[in-house]
């Protein structure tokens, strides 16, 4: 499928690789609708985009905003959903706070809510992708919430996929990928990334511009769809 010409919603899409996806539709010609809940990150992704690109304030878990995003903008032909909702829970699970296990799936709320919303204004070729991560089937220790939430996202696409068909709907999992979710600095960054990657195949952490290719590579493939692309440096083998 040729890109140019197309329309893009991408939420979540000023930071890490919802930035890297609103910039790789720009440069393939799309039109692009970036939402986020963050006034700072959208004047800082402005800078790195064309004049094909604007930008909406939106909380993907305010459903009544959401809707009237997709009415405003509506037609479009690609929705892609990079926002993680919200904090996510991490440690080991018998000592987790209950409330933060929880929280972690504002994530899901804000995936489910902009298919929901989002479908009905998608033509019969359009499509959806959404983001996962590899503790969705691999989980380390001190990972349950992130790997129970990543791990409904994967079933959540599965299950909606002959739903909206013959709309597509795939998710892209990535490993451990070089963006502003980690909040190290510095040799304190260089460092955790190495050891967090050290036993993958690929032993350095990726990077946005790779995950936003797959979901391209999602959006261009006329025959996916209920799929998952991993781009993870085989953090999912042995």
């Amino acid at each position: 499928m040729n890109l140019e010409g197309k329309k893009a919603i991408v939420l979540g899409g000023t930071s890490g690789i919802g930035l890297a996806t609103t910039q790789h539709l720009d440069d393939a010609g799309v039109t692009v609708v970036a939402g986020s809940r963050n006034p700072a990150h959208i004047e800082t992704a402005k800078e790195s985009t064309s004049e094909r690109v604007s930008y909406r304030e939106i909380d993907v878990l305010d459903r009544d905003g959401l809707a009237t995003l997709f009415s405003e903008e509506a037609p479009y032909d690609f929705l892609v959903n990079c926002a993680t909702g919200g904090e996510r829970a991490s440690g080991p699970f018998l000592q987790m706070d209950l409330d933060g296990f929880q929280g972690s799936f504002r994530k899901l709320w804000g995936y489910t809510n902009s298919v929901r919303l989002g479908t009905e204004h998608l033509p019969e070729d359009g499509a959806i992708v959404l983001v996962s991560g590899y503790p969705a089937r691999k989980s380390n220790p001190g990972s349950s919430a992130i790997s129970t939430v990543g791990n409904a996202v994967e079933g959540f696409v599965r299950a909606i996929a002959p739903e909206i068909a013959p709309r597509r709907i795939n998710v892209v999992c990535p490993g451990v990928i070089d963006t502003p979710m980690f909040a190290q600095t510095g040799k304190a960054r260089q460092q955790f990334l190495a050891q967090a990657t050290k036993r993958m195949l690929i032993p350095r952490a990726g990077t946005a511009d790779e995950v936003a290719s797959a979901i391209l590579f999602c959006l261009e493939n006329g025959y996916m769809t209920g799929g998952t692309v991993d781009v993870e440096g085989g953090a999912l083998l042995p």
